[in-house]
């Protein structure tokens, strides 16, 4: 039973945390109000890339999880960059920090570049598994620096 807990704990986590960021978050969003670069999506799709992105990072760490046992330095990492991504939500539509957000992402994607070396050298299907979060990630720093610059 207590495997089976802290199964449900390694593949919801992310997920969860992110529905409490985004609840506590919603009412401060202006995303609409923002000047936006180019290739800026709407709104909805954000809850719904994110949804998927936590989904696999919970599916990723649940499988290195179950594959290794000494795994320190990827559990530091692993928290690390989670905790750095829903911070960011808080900098950006809270604080409307802008500045801070763009360097603060830019430290996220730096951590989950090497999280994924991490676990490649590893456990290979962990890594792959959030290549789309990195892509999203990498993504999501183009449009936080764009915001910044333009408005």
């Amino acid at each position: 039973m207590n495997n089976i807990i802290k199964n449900i704990f390694h593949l919801f986590l992310p997920v969860v945390l992110g529905g409490i960021i985004g609840f506590i978050i919603s009412d401060y969003i202006d995303y609409s109000n923002l000047i936006k670069p180019p290739l800026a999506p709407p709104k909805i799709l954000f809850p719904i890339a994110w949804t998927i992105i936590y989904l696999l990072m919970g599916l990723s760490y649940y499988i290195f999880k179950k594959n290794e046992s000494d795994t320190f330095k990827e559990d530091l990492i692993y928290y690390t960059q989670l905790t750095i991504n829903l911070l960011w939500s808080i900098i950006f539509f809270i604080f409307k920090a802008r500045l801070l957000a763009s360097i603060w992402i830019i430290i996220l994607d730096i951590l989950v570049i090497y999280m994924i070396y991490l676990f490649l050298k590893k456990v290979k299907i962990s890594a792959y598994l959030n290549i789309p979060y990195l892509l999203w990630i990498l993504f999501a720093t183009y449009l936080t620096i764009s915001i910044y610059i333009l408005n």
